[in-house]
């Protein structure tokens, strides 16, 4: 059995290092690209999928959408999960790295965007940001987040993921998500058993199909980025230097 993370396409507010969070931005022509190159390496190593699930972001449905046609997967047995979407950066949404340096201080934000547990400036209940004015998350039957750690993001995510390992645990099958950088960062933490310094260095490039084997018992056997290890290591670096606020 295969499980197979997946970053969405680079989107345009990846380009301009912008904290993105619950914002609907869509993928660049770069991130489309990527979106299939996703699609065409799982054909290329002959993953059939089974199951899909991504989250109510425009960015990750794009990647799913392209990359589902590629792979002829049914686009109505695509699933949808409020709590696949990306961490909420409260007030830092919609700011680049050198705003909030210059707003907050390079300091405070580094540990705002780098630290596991200490969540960014909230959002005003009446700020336009807020989740609640946006119609797409009008029925999701929980209260919505106006600014998360990390750690916060790791218990939303825990129902679902509780729900998901006992499904995918009762087949022999392969299995997509398609997420964000801290969606996925929570599953990895998991998988691979990182304690909480551990978790805060992984670096996901986006548009990278990450496979994780598993044998009978759920445990992980391998796991393995679908791309070359050089291009791998730019891409990396890229994410690594849009981490830095200066």
């Amino acid at each position: 059995m295969k499980l197979i993370l997946l970053r969405h396409g680079e989107s345009k507010w990846n380009l301009e290092n912008r904290f993105t969070g619950w914002k609907d931005v869509p993928l660049t022509n770069n991130g489309r690209n990527e979106a299939a190159f996703s699609g065409h390496q799982l054909l290329k190593k002959n993953i059939k999928i089974n199951s899909v699930y991504t989250s109510l972001l425009e960015r990750a449905i794009e990647t799913t959408n392209i990359v589902t046609e590629i792979i002829k997967f049914p686009k109505e047995d695509i699933q949808f999960d409020w709590r696949l979407n990306e961490r909420h950066y409260g007030a830092l949404q919609g700011l680049n790295k050198s705003e909030t340096a210059i707003k907050y201080g390079e300091d405070k934000v580094q540990i705002w965007r780098r630290s596991y547990d200490i969540p960014p400036p909230f959002l005003d209940k009446n700020d336009k940001r807020h989740p609640k004015f946006y119609k797409k998350f009008k029925d999701i039957k929980a209260e919505l987040p106006v600014g998360e750690s990390l750690k916060e993001v790791i218990n939303r995510l825990k129902p679902f993921l509780d729900e998901y390992f006992k499904f995918i645990k009762s087949t022999n099958e392969n299995h997509l998500i398609v997420a964000h950088s801290n969606s996925l960062r929570a599953i990895i933490k998991i998988l691979d058993n990182l304690n909480d310094q551990e978790i805060v260095s992984v670096n996901i490039p986006t548009g990278v199909p990450l496979i994780y084997s598993f044998g009978s018992n759920f445990n992980v056997l391998s796991k393995e980025y679908l791309i070359d290890e050089k291009e791998l290591q730019r891409k990396q670096e890229i994410i690594k230097n849009q981490g830095k606020v200066n």
